[in-house]
């Protein structure tokens, strides 16, 4: 893919270090799929940490949607909603993404999304915009195929895939839009990736704790709740993954996800991964610390009153 611009390695560790201060973010989120992007919606927006520029809604289907232009139009609707009760004001601050996946790993979908990415990252900033994506990847992979040169001026943290020592890399928003997934890891854009397994399925909660820690704490609290206790109908001795919040987390305090430095793996067709050593580097999590994120987001749910 010689179509992208070649990020030395001494610049691309300088991007991969992990971040300190006040960082400027995009959110890419499929916000309906199920309930986990919601929290990660408001832990970016509660954050001080964290100076949240716009919201992406991505594609996506399951069954909470017909098809993934549904899936993108609901997570819209979803974000309007998360954002009305935080009080949030929403002009020209949420994006339509995709509504189809990419049709080959060299044509992009335009949006409204890739097209505000595109600016923003083009515009003279004294430090890489942060793209903090947790859904399929395809709003990201069609601005890169746009505008290539936006790999040297951003910072892609993305949960999405399984441990590079895992069997396969298969996991959903990887897997929805395998094109878009391997833009990403050919491109040499410079991404903190997330895995699911191991790494992010630790940032489990249960309906007793978010009744003492998020229900009552406003309109938001609220409805975290709400959507939480409505996701299962039973509740005895069991927990959910609230996944996404992991990107959120490693910009706010990146000690709370240990992470390492890997070349690129090569994602096949297939949803494995295949391995050369000569390839550009990527940041890769390797752990999660469960209690000091769930932590930071009721103390900042508790604040927010």
């Amino acid at each position: 893919m010689s179509k992208f611009p070649r990020i030395s390695n001494d610049v691309m560790l300088k991007h991969l270090e992990p971040p300190t201060g006040t960082v400027s973010i995009v959110l890419d989120t499929d916000t309906y799929n199920e309930i986990d992007d919601q929290f990660a919606v408001v832990h970016a927006m509660l954050s001080e940490q964290i100076a949240v520029e716009a919201i992406y809604a991505a594609p996506f289907y399951n069954s909470r949607s017909s098809d993934p232009g549904d899936g993108m139009e609901k997570s819209y609707e979803e974000i309007h909603r998360v954002l009305d009760k935080l009080d949030h004001q929403h002009e020209d601050f949420v994006f339509r993404g995709s509504r189809t996946y990419l049709p080959s790993h060299d044509q992009p979908v335009e949006s409204d999304a890739a097209a505000d990415l595109i600016q923003r990252a083009m515009a003279k900033r004294d430090k890489p915009l942060y793209v903090a994506a947790v859904g399929a990847i395809t709003n990201v992979a069609s601005a890169i195929l746009m505008e290539p040169r936006i790999i040297e001026r951003i910072v892609l943290v993305w949960l999405g895939g399984q441990p590079l020592y895992w069997h396969n890399a298969r996991e959903f928003n990887l897997a929805q839009d395998i094109p878009a997934s391997q833009v990403i890891f050919n491109s040499g854009v410079p991404l903190m990736q997330i895995p699911c397994k191991n790494v992010s399925e630790h940032l489990r909660t249960t309906v007793p704790e978010m009744e003492r820690y998020a229900k009552g704490h406003g309109a938001i609290g609220d409805y975290l709740y709400e959507i939480f206790a409505a996701y299962h109908a039973d509740h005895f001795a069991w927990s959910k993954v609230i996944w996404d919040i992991a990107a959120i987390a490693w910009l706010i305090n990146p000690q709370w996800m240990p992470s390492h430095i890997y070349p690129s793996p090569i994602l096949t067709s297939e949803c494995t991964w295949s391995f050369d050593a000569s390839r550009h580097f990527i940041r890769v999590a390797v752990d999660a610390n469960r209690d000091a994120i769930f932590g930071d987001l009721f103390h900042k749910l508790e604040k927010s009153l």
